[in-house]
C-alpha cells in the first residue's frame, strides 16, 4: 500500500523541475493528511522487526529520489570506520549500513535499524577522521539507545506513510521535504517529535565521546564539529540546516561536551593523540567531493589549499584531488602527473596503485591495468575497489567469466551497490545467458529504488524456465518480501 501510492505520486507528479518538485509536495502533504485523517495507526510499541520494516521502506524511498555514492572505495571507507565504532559499542539488534548521499546540505541522520546517512555537504565541511568518526559515533549512540524508535512509539497517532515521507526528508536533509511534510502535515497531527531531545543529545554525546576514548582518537574532534554547528546556528538561524532542526541546542553540547574534555585532560596528564587517519579521510573526501559539487569549485579548493598550506599530507591531497578532476575530463596524462606527485608523498599506498589502475582502465591501457590490479587482489583480496576494477577491465577484455566471478564477490560483499548489478546483468547478456541477464537487470531497479520495474522484471524472472534455479527462488523470495513491506 504505501508502496504502491508513492509510486503513483511520483510517476505523476516528479519530473525532475523545481516546478514539478513543488506539486510533488504539495500532493504528497496531501496525501499524509488523508491518509492520517482516514487511516490513524496506533503507535503503543516500536519492535524491532517494526523498525526492520521502516528501514527497509526508508531506504528505498531515499535511493528513488536522491543519489547515494555507492563507490565501493566510498561506501567501503565509511562502513569499516562504522564497523571500528560497533566493535566498541557491542552486540547490536541490526545489521548497520552507513551511506553518503549527494546532497550540499549540512546533514547526518540516524535512521531506524542502523541506517546511518551522512550528506556529502557534512563531509565538505570536515577537516579530520576523527571528526567524521565523532559525527558517525554520536549517530551510532541514537541507534543503539533506540531515540529514534522510543520518540516514535509514544506518538498517539502515526501513519507509516507519513512517518516513512517525514524520515526520509530528514535522512536526506531536503529543505522543501523536512518544512512542507515534516513540520506542516507530521506537525499538524503530533508526529513533529522525531526531532531528538537535549537528553537524547547528552547520552548519544556521551556515548560517542567514550567510544573515541577507547578507540585512542581525539575526543577534541567532538568539541571542533560543535562548533562549526555552533557557527551556522548564529550565522543562519532564519534557516538552519536539517542537522539542527533534528540535533538541537548545539550551545549547551559544546558546554557539557568541554567539560567532558576538561575532566578527561586532568585524568590524563597528557596531551590528547594526534589524528591517525589523515591520509585516508582526505583521500575519501576528494572522493566524495569529486562526485559531489562543481568541478570549478573543487579545482578552486584545491588552489587554495596548494597557495594556503605547507603541510604536506594537505598539500599531496590537494593534487590528488587535481588528479581526479583530469580523469574526470579524460586528461589522463596529467592526472597521471598529479598521482605520481601523491604516490611520491605516500610510498606502499596500495589503494593509490588501484587509483592509477583505474586511470589505466579509462585512458584504454588495459595490460597496465590488469597487472597492478593482480598484484593488489593477491595482497588484499577483501578490497572491493580492487575487485570490481578487476572486474571491469576483465570485462572490457571480453573475458566474461572472469569479470562476472569478480562482480558476484562484490555483490555479495556490497549487496546494496546497485551498479554491480546492472553489471552482472551486461555480462549474462554477452554470454547469452538472458535469463540471468534478466534477474539482475531486476536487482538492479531494486537497489535504485525503482521498485515498479523491479517486480516487472523479477515476475518475469521467476516464471522464465531460463533462469537458474537459485536465481528464480531468489526472485520469489525478493517478491514475497516487496509484498510484505506494501502490506505492513
Amino acid at each position: 500500500m504505501i508502496l504502491n501510492c508513492y509510486l503513483m505520486i511520483r510517476q505523476r507528479f516528479f519530473c525532475g523541475s523545481v516546478l514539478s518538485k513543488a506539486y510533488l509536495t504539495v500532493a504528497v502533504v496531501f496525501f499524509l493528511w488523508a491518509g492520517q485523517c482516514l487511516a490513524p495507526v496506533p503507535c503503543v510499541g516500536f519492535s524491532i522487526g517494526e523498525e526492520r520494516d521502516i528501514g527497509e521502506q526508508l531506504l528505498f524511498a531515499v535511493r528513488s529520489e536522491f543519489e547515494l555514492l555507492d563507490d565501493p572505495d566510498i561506501v567501503q571507507y565509511i562502513n569499516k570506520l562504522g564497523q571500528q565504532v560497533l566493535a566498541i559499542a557491542g552486540p547490536q539488534y541490526f545489521d548497520y549500513h552507513f551511506f553518503v548521499v549527494k546532497n550540499d546540505q549540512f546533514n547526518a541522520f540516524a535512521a531506524p535499524s542502523g541506517l546511518i546517512f551522512f550528506n556529502s555537504g557534512l563531509i565538505k565541511t570536515m577537516q579530520s577522521e576523527d571528526q567524521l568518526l565523532s559525527v558517525l559515533a554520536h549517530e551510532v549512540g541514537h541507534v543503539v539507545s533506540r531515540h529514534l524508535s522510543r520518540r516514535i512509539a509514544k506518538q498517539e497517532k502515526v501513519t507509516a506513510a507519513s512517518l516513512i515521507f517525514g524520515l526520509a526528508s530528514l535522512a536526506v536533509g531536503n529543505p522543501a521535504l523536512t518544512q512542507g511534510l515534516f513540520s506542516g502535515a507530521l506537525a499538524a497531527n503530533q508526529t513533529a517529535g522525531l526531532n531528538f531531545s537535549r537528553q537524547d543529545e547528552e547520552q548519544a554525546d556521551r556515548l560517542a565521546f567514550g567510544w573515541l576514548r577507547i578507540m585512542g582518537r581525539n575526543p577534541t574532534a567532538m568539541e571542533s564539529m560543535l562548533k562549526s554547528m555552533r557557527r551556522i546556528t548564529r550565522y543562519r538561524s532564519e534557516q538552519l540546516p536539517p542537522y539542527l532542526l533534528t540535533h538541537p541546542n548545539p550551545e549547551d553540547r559544546l558546554d557539557y561536551v568541554q567539560s567532558l574534555l576538561e575532566i578527561e585532560r586532568r585524568k590524563m596528564g597528557k596531551p590528547f593523540p594526534e589524528d591517525v587517519g589523515a591520509f585516508p579521510f582526505l583521500r575519501f573526501k576528494y572522493r566524495v567531493l569529486s562526485q559531489s559539487v562543481d568541478p570549478e569549485d573543487l579545482r578552486i579548493h584545491c588552489a587554495n589549499t596548494l597557495a594556503s598550506t605547507e603541510d604536506s599530507v594537505q598539500t599531496a591531497m590537494a593534487h590528488y584531488g587535481l588528479a581526479l578532476l583530469s580523469g574526470q575530463e579524460n586528461n589522463f596524462k596529467e592526472a597521471q602527473r598529479q598521482l605520481a606527485m601523491v604516490r611520491n608523498e605516500f610510498p606502499g599506498r596500495d589503494i593509490l596503485d588501484i587509483d592509477l589502475a583505474a586511470l589505466y582502465i579509462d585512458s584504454g591501457e588495459l595490460e597496465m591495468a590488469v597487472r597492478l590490479l593482480r598484484r593488489m587482489y593477491q595482497r588484499d583480496p577483501t578490497d572491493m575497489y580492487c575487485v570490481f576494477k578487476l572486474a571491469n577491465v576483465m570485462s572490457r577484455k571480453g573475458k566474461l567469466e572472469e569479470a562476472g566471478a569478480f562482480y558476484l564477490e562484490v555483490a555479495k560483499n556490497i549487496p546494496e551497490y546497485s551498479q554491480v548489478y546492472y553489471e552482472l546483468a551486461r555480462v549474462k547478456s554477452g554470454q547469452g545467458e538472458r535469463g540471468a541477464s534478466t534477474f539482475y537487470l531486476a536487482k538492479y531497479y531494486l537497489y535504485e529504488g525503482r521498485i515498479k520495474y523491479a517486480k516487472q522484471y523479477l515476475r518475469r524472472a521467476e516464471k522464465d524456465p531460463q533462469v537458474p534455479g537459485p536465481l528464480q527462488e531468489e526472485a520469489k523470495v525478493i517478491l514475497k518480501r516487496l509484498k510484505e513491506l506494501e502490506d505492513a
